[in-house]
């Protein structure tokens, strides 16, 4: 039996030199066209305006895609950004990352310098990244269609059926299957989404509401790693093409407590 084609579909867009939109996943032959169709679309109907330059790159894989699970999905109802710092503080300190690493990473994110990729910082906060202006892109990644689906039911009972959370989930998912990242901090570009997310192994993927304020037009995103070879992980992050297959959990609001005490159960 031959083996199956999977093709990598990257979008990424623009406007005046800006960025608007960016998509990507893994998908089969028979998938391409639609899928070209849709972020197409995306690009040119985006809330941050109409695209006017938009790359679409269609690759096909020369190896067959890793299959892992999803994070679980949880959300810490805080009430601002005040409240959304302190538990980024608390829940990433508690799997060994530093304080100062994590008031560093808010710091290069309010800076209003939008990076193309990820910060790569160690746990006392200095950036490794070889390129501090670029960052690291996560590529390559998807979810089955019998996942897609079980995701779309799971998230769909707390109303985040949507592509911003389904998309930031199968990233963070592909990043945290690496043992060197310890924890992950987002926070969107879009100036119409105000909801951030930290992440690590231990507590899963946990939503932060109203973590910048509304119109604030620039956000990022820092992985905390510890030990192992950076480039190593950049190869992981930029080349394994990873599907997500097996939806773990996805529950509604929790308190800052209960989410603590989950990696006391650990």
């Amino acid at each position: 039996m031959s083996r199956r084609s999977y093709y990598s579909i990257r979008m990424r867009s623009g406007r005046s030199h800006s960025h608007v939109s960016g998509a990507e996943g893994i998908y089969g032959k028979d998938e391409l066209s639609n899928v070209v169709k849709e972020f197409t679309q995306r690009a040119l109907t985006h809330d941050k305006g109409r695209a006017d330059e938009i790359r679409l790159t269609v690759e096909e894989l020369k190896e067959t895609p890793k299959r892992i699970s999803s994070l679980p999905v949880a959300t810490i109802n805080t009430r601002n950004a005040e409240a959304a710092m302190k538990a980024s503080l608390k829940i990433l300190t508690s799997v060994g990352i530093t304080e100062r690493a994590v008031e560093e990473a808010y710091r290069a994110i309010s800076a209003g310098i939008t990076m193309r990729g990820a910060m790569l910082m160690d746990i006392e906060g200095v950036r490794l990244e070889p390129d501090l202006l670029r960052g690291v892109r996560v590529t390559r990644m998807g979810i089955t269609k019998a996942a897609s689906t079980d995701l779309a039911r799971k998230l769909g009972r707390h109303g985040l059926n949507n592509s911003t959370v389904k998309e930031a989930l199968i990233l963070a998912s592909k990043v945290h299957r690496y043992r060197m990242v310890l924890g992950e901090l987002c926070i969107s570009d879009d100036p119409y989404y105000t909801t951030g997310y930290i992440a690590t192994r231990a507590h899963g993927y946990v939503r932060l509401p109203r973590i910048k304020k509304r119109g604030v037009p620039f956000g990022g995103r820092a992985f905390f790693i510890t030990g192992g070879e950076v480039k190593d992980l950049i190869k992981y992050l930029q080349q394994t093409p990873v599907l997500i297959n097996e939806i773990k959990p996805c529950t509604g609001a929790v308190k800052l407590k209960e989410m603590l005490q989950r990696k006391s159960r650990k």
